[in-house]
């Protein structure tokens, strides 16, 4: 059964989800606490590890997620998945060309929708892919968040990510 944390970040309250010492979900607000049993020893070690590690990305200290991952989705869901965790940090993509990275040109809108099932928010970088004119689409996060989480990644220049400056809080 998974084991559930609650953790504050720039964006509002974030809840993590392990199971079998993976991460299985990363939500942000409103979501419901599941009923949880008492963490096993690894799952709490995986909270703990995930809690840290997305400090030190709103700090602007990680660019790059390194957590096991549980998810669950059909094969062409996990190919898209599999595909945004390439995107590199601070860039952007759009909807098509991950069709095209997938196997799969023009079906731009099919990726889209596995890109919005994609249960660990933010470890999986879905708020990297746009519209093809650039306009920020759909967000489970809300665009607010999906706007700061680009700009918090824009203002992470090589020069700044040592320093670790923070973007402000989206408002």
């Amino acid at each position: 059964m998974p084991c559930s944390r609650v953790i504050e970040s720039p964006l509002g309250p974030l809840l993590l989800v392990a199971r079998g010492g993976a991460l299985a979900q990363l939500w942000m607000t409103p979501f419901a606490v599941p009923d949880d049993e008492a963490p096993s020893e690894r799952d709490a070690a995986l909270l703990d590890d995930a809690e840290r590690q997305l400090a030190e990305y709103f700090a602007g200290r990680r660019t790059a997620f390194d957590l096991p991952l549980a998810l669950e989705g059909t094969d062409f869901q996990r190919r898209v998945w599999d595909e945004l965790v390439e995107i590199p940090f601070g860039e952007r993509t759009s909807y098509g060309e991950l069709a095209r990275r997938v196997g799969r040109p023009g079906s731009a809108r099919a990726v889209g929708l596995a890109n919005g099932r994609n249960p660990v928010s933010i470890v999986v970088p879905c708020h990297r892919v746009v519209g093809s004119d650039g306009t920020l689409t759909g967000y489970g996060g809300g665009l607010d968040r999906k706007a700061w989480l680009l700009d918090h990644e824009a203002r992470q220049g090589p020069g700044q990510l040592a320093l670790g400056l923070e973007a402000s809080a989206p408002g």
